[in-house]
C-alpha cells in the first residue's frame, strides 16, 4: 500500500515514527501521525490546516497540549472523561492521585517505556486504522495516490483523541473536505 503514498504522506509516516521515538512510546499511534502532520509545510494537508486557521504555532501547541492531556488521562478523550463524570467518576482526581503516588505521566505508561524500549516501532491499531481509512478516503475521492491530506481526513473522521483535538480547533472532516475538494472555499492545488 505504501507505494501509493505521495512523498508528503510518506514524510508524515516517517515523522510519526520520529515523534514516537522522541516520546519514548512503544508503538506509533494516531496522535503521532497528527503531530507529524502538524509539522508539515508546503503540502495539501498543511494547506488545509492553514486555511482552517491551524497554522500559527500557538494553535499547533494547543493541539499538542490537548494530546498530552489525553495521554495523562491514559488516552481517554475529553468526551470519554465527561461521560465518566456523568457517572460520578472524576478522571482528573484519579489522574492526580495516581501521579501523586507514581509520578507525572504514570497513567500514560511512558515512564516505563522510556526506560526499557529499544528497537523498531510498530504501528498501533489506531495508527493502522488511520492509514487504512486514508486509503478508503482517497479511493472514494477517486484520487490515484494517498496524500497527507487523506491522512488528515482520516484523523478527522475516526473517533478518538486526535479527531477531537482537531475538531476543538475547527478542523472537522466537513471543513477539510470543503477546503480540499470545493464547496465555495479555496482549493488546494493538486
Amino acid at each position: 500500500m505504501f507505494e501509493r503514498f505521495t512523498k508528503d504522506a510518506r514524510a508524515v509516516v516517517q515523522g510519526a515514527v520520529r515523534q514516537c521515538e522522541r516520546s519514548g512510546a512503544g508503538s506509533v499511534d494516531a496522535e503521532h501521525l497528527l503531530l507529524a502532520l502538524l509539522d508539515r509545510q508546503g503540502s495539501r494537508g498543511s494547506f488545509a490546516l492553514t486555511a482552517l486557521g491551524l497554522a500559527p504555532e500557538e494553535r499547533k501547541e494547543s493541539v499538542r497540549q490537548a494530546l498530552g492531556d489525553a495521554r495523562r488521562r491514559a488516552g481517554l478523550s475529553q468526551a470519554e472523561a465527561d461521560a465518566l463524570a456523568g457517572l460520578g467518576i472524576d478522571v482528573s482526581e484519579i489522574v492526580a492521585r495516581v501521579e501523586e503516588v507514581h509520578g507525572v505521566g504514570a497513567m500514560s505508561g511512558e515512564q516505563k517505556l522510556r526506560e526499557s524500549w529499544s528497537g523498531r516501532r510498530t504501528f498501533s491499531r489506531g495508527a493502522k486504522n488511520v492509514v487504512e481509512k486514508s486509503l478508503r478516503i482517497a479511493v472514494a475521492h477517486r484520487d490515484r495516490h494517498i496524500g497527507d491530506e487523506h491522512i488528515l481526513l482520516a484523523l478527522t473522521v475516526l473517533p478518538g483523541v486526535p479527531g477531537e483535538a482537531l475538531a476543538d480547533h475547527g478542523v472537522t472532516h466537513e471543513a477539510v473536505t470543503r477546503v480540499l475538494y470545493g464547496g465555495g472555499e479555496a482549493r488546494a492545488a493538486s
